[in-house]
């Protein structure tokens, strides 16, 4: 993320709008904090999807904007649904968006031994007991959001004898779901997630960084905030959804500072802003999972999934996503964002650093009759057209070629300028050439086309443009293009807001997401390829011409066998269907 000041933003272009830049900015103006400490704090079960990208580029990139740091903690409380594996992407895709935490890696399991001395503290200043009501019963209780909970029987126990039921928790003498230690706020609060919340629970399950040492785990919204706390974090940036927790985040830090644990200067303060809602895409971890279990997608790096590893896969780019969370600027109200701004951040980038190559998507046999059968000759084409620097490329150009069939029309169309019976064309970087005539098989498809070449009209050559044509063909040499297998990606869903109920629809309908899938999302196709393609490596990206950014697949490739996917199209072909 970039500012006017920023050397990696020289033209100082206007900045979209960022609250939260002012907010720090006051703070640090007014004294109220001396450095800018930030977090970013996934739970790790799961993998990292576009929305965590918007997250990643706030925390890291504030704290690069302000010379603070930012953390990055995984808050695994929950041991039944973390792994190592997610932790693994998790620390892979934060690198691979391009940031450090440096030496500032934590996880809430370091806090363990500290969070349950917060909570006896707790317990000793009568902030919180130890609730022995079943689950149905304490939901039973809890009241609605026009209708007042109501206290546990439970709720008035002595501290001494709360310590004691905590202590016999954590050493092992009770079952799953016996016993619960819940904060000692208000049954009666407005505010559903201040009614006696629940901060620890038994769950005799081993932890994948503690083993089996607990058997007791705080609950998410009791760690969180008591570990930023521990790190001294100035700034807990949160989406929106977040904000109705903010009250009990405020009462626990509070309580635990005015135990003696903080200072209450020093105490962290949320912030929320609107979360990425992108068109075309679904980032609930339930339907993420659903895709993956019904087998419409091949696990969580398929290219055309939502999360960061499948988009590495797909040949999107890191400063395509900074990019993008720039452009949206960052705010306190949620919205709509159309999954195109996204692809034409990717598109901006793509153009800068792509190398430009051949690639026939649909082959048709081209044979020049008046080059002998074992021509050889090399064409040069640039690597990039705004980037001289990049050099120059050879082409071989041989007797037998390959174009593409929607390149040819036996009969053609009012305004077809491709290549036709006794029309003319340049084959790009080569020749003009003239049709002669096309072969038929038994169906009367066309699978041959034959065309002869003006000697004189090679491009580049003096002379070359006395050949007035309008059309620009690309094409492969047939003796020795690369075939490979090139996989078009397109979005997985064909509708903007996936299982959204629509005008029209019957009260009783539920919509499957599903049932928005685009059948289109994946065509696999044999495509002919200039032949310098086939030493591309994994995450190689081109451009090829005509077709759109492509990229090596980083899972499939091999050496000398790589496997393209589509990236992007060159232009959004979605937007007639608005």
């Amino acid at each position: 993320m970039t500012h006017p000041n920023d050397p990696k933003n020289p033209a100082g272009k206007p900045e979209a709008s960022n609250f939260l830049r002012h907010i720090i900015e006051d703070d640090l103006a007014a004294g109220r904090v001396s450095s800018v400490v930030t977090r970013f704090p996934p739970e790790p079960n799961g993998y990292l999807h576009f929305g965590h990208a918007k997250s990643i580029c706030l925390n890291f990139g504030l704290a690069q904007r302000y010379q603070g740091r930012c953390h990055l903690r995984l808050d695994d409380t929950n041991p039944t649904k973390e792994e190592q594996e997610f932790v693994d992407a998790i620390e892979a895709s934060v690198r691979w968006l391009g940031f450090d935490w440096n030496t500032h890696h934590y996880f809430a399991s370091d806090y363990f031994d500290r969070l349950y001395q917060f909570a006896e503290a707790l317990i000793q200043a009568g902030h919180a007991y130890v609730d022995s009501q079943n689950a149905e019963d304490m939901r039973a209780r809890r009241g609605t959001l026009t209708q007042a909970g109501q206290n546990s029987p439970f709720r008035d126990r002595s501290i001494d004898e709360n310590l004691d039921l905590f202590r016999r928790m954590k050493a092992g003498e009770f079952p799953d779901g016996a016993h619960v230690l819940r904060a000692k706020i208000n049954m009666a609060s407005p505010n559903m997630n201040l009614r006696d919340p629940v901060l620890y629970r038994i769950r005799h399950a081993e932890h994948h960084r503690t083993g089996k040492s607990w058997c007791i785990y705080p609950l998410y919204d009791y760690a969180h905030p008591l570990s930023d706390a521990i790190e001294g974090i100035t700034h807990s940036i949160c989406t929106l959804e977040f904000e109705d927790h903010r009250p009990l985040y405020d009462w626990l830090v509070d309580k635990v500072a005015q135990a003696g644990f903080f200072k209450p200067e020093a105490v962290p303060h949320q912030y929320e802003f609107a979360r990425l809602n992108l068109t075309y895409l679904v980032l609930s971890k339930r339907k993420l999972v659903d895709l993956i279990d019904s087998q419409v997608v091949d696990g969580w790096d398929d290219p055309r999934m939502p999360t960061l590893v499948a988009a590495r896969r797909r040949g999107y780019t890191p400063e395509g996503f900074q990019r993008f969370v720039e452009q949206m600027g960052v705010s306190k109200s949620d919205g709509w964002i159309d999954y195109s701004v996204l692809e034409e951040c990717m598109r901006d980038h793509l153009n800068e650093i792509a190398p430009r190559r051949v690639a026939v998507l649909d082959p048709l046999e081209l044979v020049i009759e008046n080059l002998p059968d074992d021509y050889d000759e090399t064409c040069e084409a640039a690597n990039h057209p705004q980037r001289p620097e990049l050099g120059k490329r050879g082409m071989p150009f041989t007797k037998r070629l390959f174009i593409e069939r929607e390149d040819f029309m036996a009969e053609p169309t009012k305004g077809f300028f491709r290549m036709t019976p006794g029309g003319r064309v340049r084959l790009k970087y080569a020749y003009v050439a003239e049709c002669t005539g096309f072969e038929t098989d038994a169906n009367g498809q066309v699978v041959r086309v034959k065309a002869k070449i003006f000697e004189d009209s090679r491009s580049g050559t003096p002379g070359a443009d006395t050949y007035k044509v309008k059309g620009n063909l690309h094409w492969v040499s047939a003796q020795q293009a690369y075939m490979t297998q090139v996989r078009l990606y397109d979005r997985l869903f064909a509708h903007p807001t996936p299982g959204a109920r629509r005008e029209g629809d019957a009260p009783e309908l539920e919509r499957d997401f599903k049932d928005d899938l685009n059948p289109h999302s994946l065509t696999t196709v044999q495509v002919a390829m200039e032949p310098s393609l086939q030493q591309a490596r994994p995450e190689d990206r081109f451009q090829f011409e005509r077709h759109g950014y492509f990229v090596a697949d980083l899972k499939d490739s091999r050496p000398d066998v790589p496997v393209f996917n589509r990236t992007v199209t060159l232009k959004d072909s979605w937007a007639k269907q608005k």
